[in-house]
């Protein structure tokens, strides 16, 4: 059966499904294309009649790194937002959760099966709305003559579009959450940091922040490197009418030369992470830490938190599991512990760490698990409320040895525990301490959409309570004690270059 809702574009059509009103591929601003290119996102043109609201929408321009590959139409409309709804009535007021996915700022899609919002709808009562917003070079490379963070603007006019549409899908406008993991998690810190943003959602969830903000001066290195793989300066004149794919191979060139370039690139570079936030100094005024510390999102309420093992299934992904020499866990220390002294603090704080504990450790740290607890640090000292967790229950998947690792908190979260992606963390048919702990952080996510209150205590700098997600869970002082006093006096600063932290 067939459900019509007028948008301010004009009438879209979606269809029940399992008790659930979805609908797919809605504009939220026009294309960027043709003189949009590389431009802040543009008003969407309206419409006559009704739109099929059916299949998503073009994911944007990407590389295939993680092969998973993309479903969705055809085409270059890659700004579209999609709603699962159980009561798309304007009288529902139903408090609302927009997904921001992850993929390094360089991959991913809304169509994703694990993302489907179908469940978290439906059993939470609540609106749920994902989106697409550009990745990579399309979003976030320094080009002259072209914005800054387009990718971050994208997420701007989804909100705004989520704001003024909302209501006719079921949706409060005054009860909006913002929610995402990896570079969504990260979105979500710099949504908190952006005046753009000021007045779109009243609450956030910020699930493993990478600590990837780029320097001006970086971000402009990594796009003349782009453009130079074209043979191109990095302007919008020279580069608007490049074909998107050639574009999105010349950014992988740039980063599959990066491991080898951490001295031009830093830390970032011999992550491949060149891709991110740029603190521009106007999109992004300042890091979210900085703006956090500051109050200025004093009066959003805020979940942030990380998976133990972080690490993990990166190296995982690499071949590397059981292979971390002592040389190579020096290479990182170096790297990511944060200077002067922080290789060595790393070996006397953890002596019995061997060469991978140590290599997966720092980098636990440095990309997501330090970013995450000190932007709790940051809310709080700004006077704000945050509620901090860790998710510490080992993945059964691939015989058990990704521990508690990176994105095993994304299927938990939505509920679909079953498919490739959920397969891999979770194994093909997942057991009844993964049925518990899905149904207690979905619990958790949409109790916090409701009415602001996960059902754990505050995070304070007195007791740093924090929820365990584990079998069984506990709430218990922050357990990565040992590694938040190495950071507590290091400044969470741009990345840009050899030095990505500064002591405070």
């Amino acid at each position: 059966m067939t459900v019509d809702v007028r948008v301010a574009a004009g009438t879209v059509r979606g269809r029940w499904e399992s008790g659930v009103a979805v609908f797919r591929g809605i504009p939220y601003a026009a294309p960027p294309v043709g003189a949009g290119r590389f431009a802040a996102p543009r008003p969407v043109e309206g419409w006559d009649g009704v739109r099929p609201a059916l299949s998503f929408g073009p994911p944007a321009p990407q590389s295939d790194a993680l092969g998973q590959g993309t479903s969705g139409a055809a085409g270059d409309d890659w700004l579209t937002a999609n709603v699962w709804s159980p009561a798309p009535d304007p009288a529902a007021k139903l408090p609302v959760l927009v997904w921001i996915h992850g993929g390094g700022y360089m991959v991913g899609a809304s169509s994703w099966p694990e993302f489907d919002g179908g469940r978290l709808a439906r059993e939470g009562r609540i609106v749920l709305v994902s989106f697409n917003y550009r990745l990579g070079a399309e979003g976030f490379a320094h080009f002259a003559g072209a914005p800054d963070n387009r990718g971050l603007l994208d997420q701007v006019a989804a909100l705004e579009w989520v704001r003024d549409t909302i209501a006719g899908f079921g949706g409060d406008p005054g009860r909006v959450t913002v929610f995402g993991e990896s570079a969504g998690g990260g979105s979500v810190a710099a949504l908190l940091a952006m005046p753009r943003a000021a007045g779109l959602f009243r609450r956030a969830v910020a699930q493993s922040v990478p600590g990837t903000f780029l320097s001006p001066e970086l971000a402009a290195g990594i796009g003349v490197a782009c453009a130079a793989e074209l043979g191109s300066r990095p302007t919008v004149a020279d580069l608007a009418g490049a074909d998107p794919e050639m574009l999105v191979a010349a950014g992988d060139a740039v980063i599959a030369g990066a491991a080898g370039k951490a001295e031009r690139w830093g830390p970032a570079g011999y992550r491949s992470i060149l891709f991110a936030p740029v603190v521009d100094g106007d999109i992004l005024p300042v890091t979210p830490w900085q703006a956090l510390a500051e109050g200025h999102a004093r009066d959003i309420g805020l979940i942030v938190g990380h998976t133990r093992d972080e690490q993990r299934l990166f190296t995982a992904m690499s071949g590397r599991l059981g292979q971390i020499t002592a040389d190579e866990a020096a290479t990182a220390l170096d790297l990511f512990a944060p200077a002067p002294d922080g290789a060595r603090r790393y070996r006397d704080a953890y002596p019995a760490a061997g060469p991978e504990q140590l290599y997966e450790l720092v980098q636990s740290d440095w990309l997501f698990r330090m970013p995450s607890v000190r932007l709790a640090d940051a809310q709080i000292a700004g006077g704000g409320r945050a509620h901090v967790y860790e998710l510490t229950w080992p993945a059964p998947g691939m015989g058990g040895v990704l521990g508690a690792c990176h994105g095993l908190d994304v299927p938990l979260v939505f509920g679909n525990l079953t498919g490739n992606q959920p397969a891999a963390l979770l194994g093909e048919d997942p057991g009844a301490d993964a049925i518990a702990l899905s149904e207690q952080m979905r619990a958790a996510w949409t109790a916090f959409a409701t009415h602001g209150d996960p059902g754990w205590p505050g995070y304070d700098a007195a007791d740093r309570l924090t929820r365990i997600f584990d079998v069984p869970g506990a709430v218990t002082a922050y357990p990565e004690s040992i590694s938040h006093l190495i950071w507590q006096d290091v400044a969470q600063a741009v990345s840009g270059g050899r030095t990505s932290t500064s002591r405070s």
